[in-house]
């Protein structure tokens, strides 16, 4: 491995250790500095804090890998997200940003759900909180395993130590360095790498395309079109192939933002409701640059790879193989670590959310009712690590898929969550009988799903995503159980 490779690693891994160090000394005052940072994230940290998070390893494994094999018609998922994002900003982020505040400064989403239904604190706090370890310890696992493969298929070879694979070793590295950062230094230390990660992301998926198609063996995109027709023309179609279930399943994606924990919560740390429509602007900018990449990566990828007879065994690894083929090893050094950029920013934000629940909402609220600030954030660092551990556990199969991993958790959090927080900010009548209702049948109809391989294939035909049936269920029951229960009078209505 080249030592060019080495120093822009090294010099990746050193900034975020850095950049933990430095807000350490702001994270540890109180729980909402440790939790939350303290409520005092500018717009474009904010912005770029929730797309890094949001945007895990498969933005550069799961989906241009996706698109390697089937071509465009994968691209509906990013399409998908794209208009969920957006939504999500416009209907979640300012009303989340002002009720967690005016619902007794809730610091986390199963805390402020308790404080708006107030008739189900305890079973919709202890429910919330457990779908959200679970899902998480899943979906970091997820990071985990495209550290993983970036260590396997990098460096293969290199590692040796005490028997463990490059694979686990890459596991091993991976959650070592995001744990030394998220421990000392929190939520804001976690705002902060993932601003800086965002950064790289997008840098990675501008570069890695325009070299993929400009650069020596690329042709321009007459030439990688005219490759792409002549092995199957279906790769450049947006439809071909394509079913109505295929098609809803694909841009269904967008329905999970509204119920994913580690990113509205980057909506209840902005300084201001009135800096979130900023926030908005400059997170979605992000975001459709890097998922243009991410797509012409997958498609342009596979035109590469067929003019230059390259054998790609595992099509969720291009990225790592054109990086390592096209560029002098700084530059391999730097996208290998916009890789660990996408993998690091998520699987930190879930481990301090999974964290943050873990400690307000079952320690500090079933152990240690009068636990101080300070107790409570070195709990907090136990806990980060504890679900750390466990995921890694998880990821332990190298035969992990990453898109199959976080299809499941988003699928999970999206139906659990999604309709509650809508309904819960938007709707007065909303109470907690429906409010439970909703989060228990999301929940389980998704993991029910999954459990009879319905996303696979669903009635003879082509799986259904299990976020559809998940989300519709919950909707209707809380709409359902609502209506049928008394108004408890939970709602508070804010005076502006």
């Amino acid at each position: 491995m080249a030592i060019g490779v080495w120093i822009s690693l090294f010099a990746y891994f050193a900034i975020m250790i850095g950049i933990g160090v430095y807000a350490m000394r702001k994270a540890s005052a109180t729980a909402e500095d440790y939790m939350l940072g303290g409520r005092g994230l500018s717009p474009k940290v904010a912005a770029l804090s929730a797309g890094a998070s949001d945007k895990s390893g498969w933005l550069l494994l799961g989906l241009p890998g996706a698109l390697f094999v089937t071509g465009l018609a994968d691209a509906w998922i990013g399409i998908g997200l794209f208009v969920g994002a957006f939504i999500n900003w416009v209907i979640v982020a300012p009303r989340l940003r002002e009720q967690t505040v005016h619902y007794g400064n809730a610091l986390t989403i199963p805390a402020f759900l308790a404080n708006r239904f107030p008739t189900k604190a305890l079973p919709l706090r202890t429910v919330s909180a457990i779908v959200i370890v679970v899902f998480f310890a899943v979906y970091t696992a997820s990071g985990l395993v495209a550290g993983g493969k970036l260590f396997e298929s990098a460096f293969s070879g290199i590692f040796n130590f005490g028997g463990l694979s490059d694979y686990g070793v890459g596991i091993v590295i991976t959650l070592g360095v995001v744990l030394a950062y998220t421990v000392v230094g929190g939520f804001l230390a976690v705002s902060m790498t993932d601003f800086v990660q965002g950064c790289i992301m997008m840098l990675a998926l501008v570069l890695m395309p325009a070299v993929v198609l400009f650069g020596e063996g690329g042709g321009g995109f007459g030439q990688a079109s005219e490759t792409l027709n002549s092995v199957d023309p279906t790769l450049l179609s947006w439809t071909e192939g394509l079913t109505l279930v295929g098609w809803l399943s694909a841009v269904a994606w967008g329905l999970g933002y509204f119920g994913q924990p580690h990113i509205i919560v980057r909506f209840m740390a902005i300084r201001t409701v009135h800096e979130v429509s900023v926030a908005r602007n400059i997170g979605m900018s992000w975001m459709a640059i890097s998922l243009i990449g991410a797509i012409s990566l997958g498609v342009f990828g596979r035109a590469y790879a067929i003019r230059n007879g390259m054998d790609v065994a595992d099509p969720e690894t291009i990225f790592i193989i054109l990086a390592d083929l096209l560029f002098h090893p700084l530059i391999t050094g730097f996208l290998y670590a916009a890789l660990l950029a996408a993998v690091m920013s998520t699987i930190s934000s879930q481990l301090l959310v999974a964290s943050s629940s873990l400690t307000e909402d079952f320690y500090r609220l079933f152990l240690r009712k009068e636990a101080s600030d300070k107790e409570c954030v070195n709990i907090g660092r136990a806990c980060v690590v504890a679900v750390g551990l466990v995921a890694a556990l998880i990821a332990s199969d190298p035969n992990s898929q990453v898109l199959a991993l976080v299809s499941n958790a988003w699928a999970g959090f999206g139906a659990a969550f999604g309709p509650l927080i809508i309904l819960g900010l938007t709707w007065s009548r909303t109470n907690g009988a429906g409010a439970l209702a909703g989060l228990i049948v999301g929940a389980v109809t998704v993991m029910a799903w999954i459990a009879l391989g319905w996303n696979g294939s669903f009635m003879g035909g082509p799986g259904v995503y299990e976020i559809i049936p998940g989300f519709i269920a919950a909707f209707i029951a809380i709409v359902v159980v609502t209506l049928a229960t008394s108004d408890a009078g939970e709602y508070q209505h804010i005076e502006r």
